[in-house]
């Protein structure tokens, strides 16, 4: 049974992902770190088919330790979806040396160090399949949110270097960058906000957690055998 690893298994994204996952065969393990409601009812749903980790990914010293944990109980990771993240939305002069270091840790860093483990299997095998979850504020950045966009701009770099890295050892590493999303992370905006976003979208509408899951599905199938170090945007046309 092929093995997938998604981070952020408790959010919108994450959870439909699970999902999509184990009901196409997969065996998933699951990193959340809060509202364990939703990974308790995937535990429910497929106990045979997900394991759930709790880890705080803002500390190195935990992600370590998971995966030391992880590496003793599953010996080859098939695919990992670096979805975990967190967002904040605050004037950059007013942004604190923690809270950035804080989301680097979380959007940026605690990718290299999930894919770095799965990629010692990848390697051996000559197969894998790596999707980041980056933002279209990584690609035009955002206004209030600065450091929450330099953390997804990194991510798409580093997919674009590491697709050419891994490449030879048959290795996919490719890149989404949801839109707005009508997910928890969103629950900030005001009606007036997403109405002003919604006319700024050529499709009229949010993205749903599931449109972003069928991308992140195709780039870990077979079926993207040949793409490798792309950036595609579920966004509605916003970032046109």
């Amino acid at each position: 049974m092929k093995i997938a690893f998604i981070s952020g298994a408790s959010g919108g994204i994450g959870n439909a992902t699970v999902k999509k996952f184990i009901e196409n065969g997969f065996f998933v393990i699951g990193q959340y770190n809060s509202d364990g409601q939703s990974v308790k009812r995937l535990l429910e749903e497929y106990p045979e088919n997900f394991f759930a980790v709790q880890c705080d990914l803002t500390d190195a010293e935990q992600v370590n330790k998971m995966l030391a944990d992880l590496g003793k109980s599953f010996k080859h990771i098939d695919v990992v979806v670096n979805n975990a993240g967190s967002a904040l939305f605050k004037l950059i002069t007013e942004t604190t040396e923690s809270e950035w270091d804080a989301l680097f840790s979380i959007n940026m860093k605690s990718a290299y160090l999930i894919n770095n483990f799965a990629l010692k299997s990848m390697i051996s095998n000559g197969k894998g399949k790596i999707v980041n979850v980056s933002s279209i504020w990584g690609i035009s950045g955002a206004s209030m949110e600065v450091a929450y966009s330099a953390s997804k701009s990194a991510m798409i770099g580093y997919t674009k270097a590491l697709a050419k890295e891994v490449a030879p050892s048959g290795i996919n590493v490719n890149c989404v960058c949801p839109g707005v999303i009508d997910t928890k992370m969103n629950a900030r905006l005001s009606n007036e906000e997403i109405t002003d976003i919604k006319a700024q979208t050529p499709l009229g509408r949010l993205g749903t957690a599931e449109e972003v899951v069928d991308l992140i599905w195709f780039l870990s199938s077979d079926k993207s055998d040949f793409i490798t170090g792309q950036i595609i945007t579920v966004d509605g046309g916003f970032a046109l």
